[in-house]
């Protein structure tokens, strides 16, 4: 099948300070502005070339998903995976490419392209970009590997990649083979954009819309076998999802929102809880994406406090 390979422009200091953080997961390869990002499908692959004049492609992930985020969400899910050592230093990095007066900027929002399995190659294999790149780009391109340049490409990345292809989420049968996606392995930061924007940015339980009031509740925990998955997760306002994690609430396996006698029998409380009892909770229109029956099976008899 043909996949289409992006090759992004960074510079080198995005580049060294990622790379010597040896535990990554993700990153989030930002733009300073709120522009969408649809030139890959996930499970395509996502290329670093460094600015001339060294002009060469040093490492690269797995795209998993593109939105647009305030800031403050993007550094709360990412952190130092944004390539920054703190929130202040990130919005004014930002507020430095867009020439905006810190002193008068109000809330900043910028574009989050999440990279899943990062690889950053040591300088001995670095390869250059294919000849049809042209030296004035600045921000990206895409090769199909439908066409010489793309192929070329896809059996560079291969090449490069051969000593560490197992850690990296490549296999054998891959190099060299045809192209083909890649499932990315979604982490905390990731898993956290993808559910919120598949819930429409609205609580699944209560319609709430207010970013910073909603979280993307994992229905069964990662530490208890669960995956950062969005057939595992549903977008939750903040005591709901408290709630959810301690067991006073549940989701039904037929997508219902349940509430435990136990908030009345503890708290002598939790009218507004029971208000919303019975009803159906919003979903994804993608039904792969919607929560997964054996997670939801999973809550009711091991967390759910009936």
């Amino acid at each position: 099948m043909a996949v289409t390979i992006a090759v992004a422009v960074t510079d080198g200091d995005w580049f060294n300070q990622l790379r010597r953080q040896p535990e990554l997961t993700e990153v989030n390869f930002w733009s300073p502005s709120p522009k969408s990002f649809r030139a890959l499908e996930p499970g395509e692959l996502f290329l670093f070339k460094l600015h001339y004049p060294i002009n060469m492609i040093v490492g690269g992930g797995i795209f998993a998903s593109s939105t647009i985020m305030p800031l403050s969400l993007a550094w709360d899910a990412f952190g130092v995976a944004n390539d920054v050592t703190g929130l202040a230093e990130m919005r004014t990095r930002i507020l430095r490419y867009r020439k905006m007066d810190p002193a008068t900027a109000g809330p900043v929002e910028i574009g989050c392209r999440i990279l899943t399995q990062p690889f950053f190659l040591p300088e001995s294999r670095w390869f250059p970009p294919p000849v049809s790149w042209a030296r004035n780009l600045v921000s990206f391109r895409g090769y199909g590997t439908d066409e010489a340049d793309g192929r070329a490409l896809w059996e560079s990345v291969q090449d490069a990649m051969a000593p560490a292809i197992e850690s990296t989420g490549f296999s054998e049968p891959v190099r060299y083979g045809e192209p083909t996606l890649i499932r990315p392995r979604l982490g905390q930061g990731a898993f956290r954009l993808v559910v919120t924007d598949l819930y429409g940015r609205r609580c699944a339980i209560t319609k709430e819309r207010t970013l910073p009031a909603l979280e993307a509740a994992h229905i069964r925990p990662y530490a208890d076998g669960g995956e950062h998955s969005a057939s595992n997760g549903i977008l939750m306002r903040r005591d709901i999802h408290s709630l959810f994690d301690q067991g006073y609430v549940t989701v039904s396996q037929d997508h219902r929102f349940e509430v435990s006698g136990r908030i009345r029998e503890e708290f002598e409380n939790g009218r507004h809880y029971y208000e919303l009892h019975g009803s159906e909770i919003s979903l994804p229109a993608n039904k792969s994406q919607q929560p997964d029956a054996a997670a939801l099976r999973w809550h009711n008899e091991s967390r759910y406090l009936g």
